[in-house]
């Protein structure tokens, strides 16, 4: 069986086209058309390429574009049809909460929908899920917050370190919550802490420091009060999203 071909320049303008490893090539394919995707340069409705002239154009094996569009699919970003191909679906069958998709919508500029709204569902959860770890968690889980703060103030929010502390820091709230369904929640919420400080970084934001919001919510919940560790969760959130918000309004205009 022949070995898939690389990538390179030549292909669809929208969409990149590095050269990687063939075990690759369908990856690198899905992340090129799902950025494009949410960013708007494909429209909902709007049909692909079809896979022969793609895959001619770009130098790839048609079964590397058939596993990136099976991909974009799992994620309700297209729809794939005999005969009338491979169709860009509304923005209401995306799955946002993907961490892959939430990851393409900050490559290029989220719209301030979609960060306002990531917010409004960590103000459902975070509360919530911080009030039941205060009083489910265990001794080994209050460890690894306080050295995911600690690992935080050592390296800063603005290095990978730092950043990976801080989703650890929140994960490990979710985890003690000992609640599986909350629990399967935590990819999201951790990639929504992420790219929301990515974004706050790109707009060149200064905002205050938020170390002493997050050792409130761990005093909280390593005393065991579950209403003292809802509100320092609850002001948690809504600081950072104060801070986003100053960084959605220096947004440039179209």
């Amino acid at each position: 069986m022949a070995p898939e071909k690389k990538t390179r320049t030549g292909g669809d303008r929208r969409i990149g086209k590095p050269v990687r490893s063939p075990a690759r090539i369908h990856g690198v394919i899905a992340h090129d058309l799902g950025v494009a995707i949410v960013s708007g340069q494909y429209k909902p409705g709007e049909i692909l390429q079809n896979e022969i002239d793609f895959s001619e154009r770009l130098e790839v094996s048609r079964s590397a574009y058939r596993e990136a569009i099976r991909i974009l699919a799992a994620k309700g970003l297209v729809e794939s049809r005999p005969k009338t191909g491979t169709r860009v679906n509304p923005e209401a069958r995306w799955n946002l909460l993907d961490p892959d998709v939430l990851a393409w919508s900050f490559e290029t500029e989220p719209s301030p929908a979609l960060v306002k709204g990531l917010f409004e569902l960590r103000l459902i959860i975070e509360p919530a899920a911080a009030a039941l770890a205060a009083q489910r968690r265990s001794p080994e889980q209050v460890t690894r917050m306080r050295e995911a703060l600690m690992a935080m103030e050592r390296h800063g929010l603005n290095t990978e370190e730092g950043k990976g502390a801080d989703r650890e820091f929140h994960a490990t709230i979710l985890e003690a919550t000992d609640n599986p369904p909350l629990l399967s929640l935590a990819s999201t919420i951790g990639a929504g802490v992420r790219w929301t400080t990515v974004y706050k970084e790109r707009k060149k934001e200064l905002p205050r420091d938020p170390m002493p919001d997050h050792w409130k919510v761990f005093d909280a919940i390593a005393s065991g009060g579950p209403e003292a560790a809802r509100a320092a969760m609850t002001e948690l959130v809504e600081m950072a999203l104060h801070d986003t918000a100053r960084a959605l309004q220096q947004r440039p205009r179209a």
